[in-house]
């Protein structure tokens, strides 16, 4: 399945194996998200342009827990041309907002996340469900072999983090990395690093098919530069380590997004 990043797709010779989670672990703005943005604008674009094209993920369906699409779609904007941000409009990519029930568990005031009346809020309430099972109703209205994204994982976490309910965020991790292969789907799930503590990162960094690591770096001229690692890749792994493709340098540019930059090791 091709992730639509033209710099990348040829060198996972042509895309990723459908039915991967694929954990993108990122330093605070080191390049995560806007793999993820260009990533779905070019497969919106590609889709456009050749409907029938099988390799193409039958839908792109982008599940938020804190933003709108509205939200996206702004920082797709403030971010790249024009012309790209309204790829987001399309039929094709399909967003899910978790929002209202990610709040309605917290102190935050109804009106900064929701127009409903506070009768209509105290009536969901009531009817609570976790936002793992909101989530899990979404996931199975996703047709097979679909893109997913998660914005993000960080989100949940945090509010899973109590022993208790970690282990069960866990365990969801890893019955939806056992279904995801039933649906023959690629799943993107968001980390930011330094937000929960590393042995829980590396509890779902080994739930996960692959490690995709984002962060920056001093270059020789004492410039940040961003920087992409893959620190595991389940079916693919070998074949990256036998050209050198483990670590790359990479750019972010208005008029083409995301882009491998340099597709060498770098010593």
């Amino acid at each position: 399945m091709p992730t639509g990043i033209g710099s990348f797709d040829p060198v996972m010779e042509g895309g990723v194996p459908p039915g991967s989670i694929m954990l993108l672990l990122g330093d605070i703005g080191a390049g995560s998200f806007e793999f993820v943005y260009t990533s779905l604008i070019n497969l919106a674009m590609l889709r456009r342009r050749d409907p029938d094209n099988p390799t193409l993920p039958s839908e792109i369906r982008y599940v938020t827990f804190t933003k709108m699409k509205e939200d996206v779609r702004r920082e797709v904007a403030l971010s790249f041309d024009a012309s790209l941000a309204q790829e987001l409009d399309a039929e094709y990519v399909q967003f899910s907002d978790l929002s209202e029930q990610y709040f309605d568990t917290s102190s935050v005031p109804g009106e900064w996340y929701t127009s409903e009346d506070l009768i209509t809020r105290l009536k969901r309430r009531s009817e609570h469900k976790s936002t793992l099972v909101q989530l899990s109703s979404v996931l199975e209205t996703v047709p097979e072999r679909s893109l997913i994204i998660l914005d993000s994982l960080t989100d949940l976490a945090v509010s899973y983090s109590d022993p208790a309910d970690w282990k069960e965020f866990a365990a969801y991790l890893r019955g939806l990395q056992r279904v995801t292969k039933r649906w023959n789907s690629t799943i993107y799930l968001l980390l930011t690093q330094g937000i929960i503590d590393r042995a829980r990162i590396q509890e779902i960094a080994d739930i996960a098919d692959s490690v995709i690591l984002f962060r920056w770096e001093e270059s020789i001229a004492a410039r940040r530069q961003r920087v992409m690692f893959f620190e595991k890749f389940r079916g693919v792994m070998t074949h990256l380590e036998e050209n050198d493709l483990v670590k790359f340098s990479i750019k972010i540019s208005p008029a083409l997004g995301f882009e491998v930059n340099n597709i060498r090791l770098i010593i």
